[in-house]
């Protein structure tokens, strides 16, 4: 094991701006007739960086082994040095020997965060099962990994164990390795719930589980700001699981003081403030509304905002989070408690400066008395498990625009996806109608934007 040597975390964060010039070649293939397309990452000196978007990129770039480890050594992964220097602001010390001498690699791809893949790996001494997650070593990969660590001793935040550095063909990469949430993610466990009852007490308390991990964040001054269900995962599959918040690839340090400091535009467009979408300055309070909206899903099984017209984020979906408006539509909403729609009204203040911080949500009569909360039976399952192949659909169309619209430049514009149809919603409005629909799932395969920058 390691020990973390945090020191002037503010410092650290401040200098974790590196930046990287994000090139998109859409290469229109006249053989197969298909739209491919292609990134080049260039550096600040404008060398190419190693092209690694994909897991078969990934491991075609990897010795191949007799037991079919991902990162197995031949020969080739070298034990480095520490790439960046204090000077730098990295102040977490991860191994330097090789993770394959601790750690025995396998293919199977448990998730895709971010920033990289997470894979399972095995400690070679006890077995014990962990995720493993890799990352292309750059000043946002240490800053997530930074972040992620600094936070990951709460009980409902994802615990880092270790964290290597190695090469392999002068591939620098960083290797998180971490709990293993065997539960998956939060809806897909309330999907597969079958025949029994969701009800709202439970929802309260699956609340009050994500604003313990925000508070902590908010505590130390962090924002995560990427709140949605696929980062919500269970520890185990037993009903007594615990829920932890993950993927930090999306983190910053805010500002102690009241000013708002974050600035780069990055979100997922269902989850998505108002404030981020006027390319204003914003805070934690962002969070809060992401909040809002994983609450909100959790109670009636569809989003708040969506767009009429199929787009990802269409102007009209802008404008209808930019103005708040959100109805609590009959019958989904007709036995929801009118405390819990008090914390939503709360939580989706368009005014960042009137939006409830996370103490006065942890104040709130539904997340303090999460366990008086009554007991009635919500739509959320019947919701979910009626368009329980659409939501995988919606999920993948937000990762899609989460990955196009991921930028850290004030002056890059944000753009809409192709357009493809809400199937989600499309359904739940007119489920006794055919309905032709756009397919995204192909771009999205081809967008392997993973690692934009």
């Amino acid at each position: 094991m390691y020990k973390l040597n945090f020191v002037s975390a503010d410092d650290a964060c401040q200098k974790l701006m590196g930046k990287f010039s994000v090139y998109m070649f859409n290469l229109f293939d006249q053989t197969a007739k298909t739209s491919k397309f292609h990134k080049i990452i260039m550096s600040d000196d404008g060398s190419p960086v190693p092209n690694v978007t994909t897991q078969a990129d990934f491991q075609s770039t990897l010795p191949a082994t007799s037991d079919s480890a991902v990162l197995e050594n031949d020969g080739k992964i070298e034990e480095t040095r520490s790439f960046y220097h204090d000077a730098d602001g990295f102040h977490f010390q991860p191994h330097s020997r090789q993770l394959t001498v601790d750690y025995r690699v396998t293919k199977t791809v448990l998730g895709v965060g971010v920033n990289g893949k997470v894979v399972e790996c095995f400690d070679r001494k006890t077995g014990q099962k962990y995720a493993l997650k890799i990352l292309r070593d750059s000043p946002k990969a240490r800053r997530e990994v930074e972040l992620h660590c600094m936070v990951s001793g709460h009980e409902n935040i994802v615990k880092v164990y270790d964290v290597y550095e190695n090469t392999y063909s002068s591939l620098k990469c960083l290797l998180m390795v971490m709990e293993c949430m065997e539960g998956g993610e939060l809806f897909t466990k309330i999907q597969n719930r079958e025949m029994k009852a969701f009800t709202e007490r439970e929802a309260a308390s699956i609340m009050s589980e994500i604003s313990s991990a925000v508070c902590f964040l908010h505590n130390l001054n962090v924002a995560h700001r990427d709140i949605k269900p696929e980062n919500l995962l269970y520890s185990k599959r037993s009903e007594n699981a615990v829920l932890k918040l993950t993927d930090f690839g999306f983190a910053k340090k805010t500002e102690p003081s009241s000013q708002k400091t974050l600035e780069t535009p990055c979100y997922t467009p269902y989850y998505v403030a108002p404030e981020i979408l006027a390319s204003e300055k914003y805070d934690k309070s962002c969070d809060m509304w992401s909040f809002g909206v994983v609450m909100y899903i959790l109670l009636c099984g569809f989003p708040p905002f969506y767009s009429m017209r199929g787009l990802a984020i269409s102007p009209g979906m802008k404008y209808r989070i930019r103005s708040g408006q959100y109805v609590f539509p009959s019958p989904e909403w007709d036995g929801v408690s009118e405390c819990a729609k008090d914390l939503i009204r709360g939580l989706f203040k368009t005014d960042p400066a009137a939006r409830l911080t996370i103490e006065q949500v942890m104040a709130h009569p539904w997340i303090t008395g999460c366990n008086q909360v009554p007991e009635t039976p919500l739509s959320t399952l019947s919701v979910l498990a009626k368009e329980k192949d659409q939501w995988r659909d919606v999920q993948v169309e937000m990762s899609s625009a989460l990955a196009t619209m991921r930028v850290d430049s004030d002056q890059m514009k944000i753009k809409n996806l192709s357009e493809s149809k809400n199937k989600l919603l499309e359904k739940r409005k007119q489920r006794t109608m055919q309905s032709a629909t756009f397919a995204l799932t192909n771009l999205v395969v081809s967008l392997h934007l993973i690692y934009l920058l």
